[in-house]
């Protein structure tokens, strides 16, 4: 008989949900972890014979699938979560955003905003973020402290801020940013012009020149508000979509986030040139944008991702909840129940955000060779019984509260709902001072 071989990690689950092939659900099977990294996926019997662990990990009860990827958000923004709610999004930022922003914003605030951002997003399954906001270097260091791996945007705008005093420096220090943090192997780049209508022509053509050089993403609102549109219009005579379509912003590297108001032949543009867009419902109902054409994506073949976008727009960075919200959207605004099945949501939480964000051949499924970025999820509560479809269950039935466990790169950083690598204590003081200085200088 051969000898086991020794590894560093066996998780044994109940179900298992690699998301690399549709609909598939394999039950007591084991991912075997090596260096980070998936050894194996392999039936129990077959692994009890094969592999000598150093760390064994069960879960008889439970569903284990690949770390949920959120493909836009803005993390700082944890410590201006419900600072103004109920509002357009252009009131929300010109009146609340961004003077609480102009006032508030520091290399410290960004880090602990991340910190916080990276414990809500760790406990609801998400193992990777897109992120865009200011002080970026700062976002890279807390998602290395909290262990998660992060896609950090060069942030691009052209009014000045605490951060940056015009276009050319936001672009000056982003690229800074990139060669200090490049080396780290849970940190990946994009660029991240703001949006059309804060982002002029001129610095457009040098993002697009940038991503080319450096083989990076463009991470870009678009086409979240009718008045965005209406505006780029009255100012440019084009809608904002074909503006920077003009300047080779939309092609496979493009992830267009929210991209609410489309007509067919914007989607099909998309499609074309393989663009891929992140979807955030909750923010956009939440900001009374719209509801993105979905199905309508899905149907011409865009690859589709899901955001949470910012705490302070969404008030949850809840990617199940997204997921859930997506799927239902869909059918509701189509009449039609098969429009965006649980399977379809669930690939948009992991596997199509790693393809957005260039990552696919390293994330988004349980995958021989892969990270070994895992969630395993409790199926045991009695509000998830009985149980017949795991992966309708996953979408359709339970919570980010079913968490149990989270690895990143075969580290643990979710241990039966306790964070391993962020004191929640700390947190939470963290959290009050900044509330307590804020509301003091609203």
């Amino acid at each position: 008989m051969d000898t086991p071989q020794t590894v560093d990690l066996c998780i044994d689950a109940r179900h298992v949900v690699p998301m690399d092939r549709p609909g598939l659900v394999l039950d007591d099977h084991v991912v075997a972890v090596d260096r980070g990294r998936i050894l194996e996926l392999l039936p129990s019997k077959a692994a009890r014979t094969r592999y000598a662990p150093r760390a064994q990990v069960s879960l008889p009860s439970h569903a284990l699938l690949p770390g949920l990827v959120n493909a836009h958000t803005h993390a700082a923004m944890a410590l201006m979560r419900g600072l103004a709610d109920d509002l357009p999004l252009m009131e929300w930022l010109t009146r609340h955003i961004w003077p609480a922003e102009a006032q508030h914003v520091t290399p410290q605030l960004v880090h602990d905003g991340t910190l916080l951002a990276c414990a809500e997003m760790i406990r609801g399954g998400i193992t990777c973020f897109n992120d865009m906001y200011f002080f970026p270097e700062e976002a890279g260091r807390a998602a290395l402290a909290a262990g998660m791996r992060a896609a950090l945007g060069m942030i691009c705008i052209e009014f000045p801020t605490a951060y940056a005093s015009d276009a050319q420096d936001y672009l000056h220090k982003g690229l800074a940013m990139r060669d200090a943090l490049k080396h780290e192997s849970l940190l990946s780049f994009c660029m991240a012009p703001h949006a059309p209508y804060t982002v002029h022509d001129a610095s457009f053509e040098r993002i697009v020149t940038y991503a080319e050089e450096l083989q990076v993403p463009i991470h870009l609102h678009l086409h979240e508000t009718r008045h965005e549109i209406d505006e780029s219009v009255q100012r440019f005579g084009v809608r904002p979509l074909e503006r920077v379509r003009r300047m080779g912003v939309v092609g496979p590297g493009l992830v267009a986030v929210h991209a609410v108001h489309l007509d067919d032949a914007e989607v099909e543009l998309l499609a074309a040139c393989g663009s891929h867009v992140a979807h955030c419902p909750s923010s956009n109902l939440k900001l009374g944008s719209g509801i993105a054409p979905l199905a309508r994506l899905l149907g011409a073949g865009v690859n589709v991702a899901l955001g949470t976008d910012s705490a302070a727009s969404n008030n949850r960075l809840d990617l199940l909840q997204e997921a859930r919200t997506a799927a239902l959207l869909a059918k509701g605004s189509t009449r039609e129940p098969t429009a965006v099945p649980a399977e379809q949501a669930l690939h948009m939480s992991t596997l199509a955000g790693a393809r957005a964000l260039g990552l696919e051949q390293a994330i988004g499924s349980i995958t021989t060779g892969k990270w070994a970025d895992l969630v395993a999820v409790n199926l045991d509560a009695i509000e998830l019984s009985p149980l017949y479809h795991p992966i309708s269950h996953l979408v359709y039935a339970l919570g980010r509260e079913n968490v149990s466990d989270v690895w990143v790169a075969g580290r643990r950083l979710l241990d039966n709902r306790r964070l391993t690598t962020l004191d929640e204590t700390e947190l939470a003081a963290k959290a009050a001072f900044w509330q307590k200085r804020m509301a003091a200088q609203a």
